[in-house]
């Protein structure tokens, strides 16, 4: 498992998470988990112990919901170009995706190091807004001191995007049971 996911030894957390979705926004309020017996629960409130972790938007508003393409981030096969603002969260451009046989018409939303610096996801939403695909890259230098090499040395035949200037590599890939 990885280290974000342990509580104690190698035991993997099993999260609950409480959210809340307005209008607009969705955000989660609390997250909690059981390590070495004791349930902790972690909200809002909690500031620098859920922030970096669970919070999303400006003052934790969350991630929009009735998301458009606002020209934060341009993507131009694999040259993104970003402002430089945080919490960038924007549509990419629309795409078929074929998994199993099928075929899927999506928009891909991309995120970049919203949630963690050094990562890039692009989440690829049919009409219903239902996540298809989710894809993880990594900067090149990402968790260095962890994997004592570049991401382009770990796995030099994968992806490679740029995002102003800087190489990030793919990493995983993560599919919905709702498409299965």
């Amino acid at each position: 498992p990885m280290d974000c996911n342990k509580t104690d030894n190698d035991n993997i957390a099993e999260r609950t998470f409480i959210a809340q979705l307005t209008d607009t926004h969705c955000r989660f309020l609390a997250e909690s988990h059981i390590s070495g017996g004791v349930k902790k629960c972690y909200t809002f409130l909690d500031g620098d112990e859920f922030i970096p972790n669970w919070g999303f938007g400006e003052n934790n508003c969350g991630n929009e919901v009735n998301l458009s393409a606002n020209g934060d981030i341009i993507r131009n096969d694999s040259e993104i170009t970003a402002a430089d603002k945080p919490f960038l969260l924007d549509i990419v451009g629309r795409y078929e995706v074929k998994i199993g046989g099928k075929v899927y018409d999506t928009i891909c939303v991309m995120d970049i190091e919203t949630y963690d610096g050094g990562v890039v996801s692009e989440q690829y939403l049919d009409k219903n807004g239902r996540t298809i695909l989710w894809r993880r890259f990594n900067r090149n230098d990402w968790a260095k001191d962890r994997y004592k090499k570049n991401w382009t040395e770990i796995l030099p035949d994968n992806e490679r995007i740029t995002v102003n200037g800087e190489v990030y590599v793919h990493w995983y890939d993560c599919i919905t049971d709702y498409i299965l």
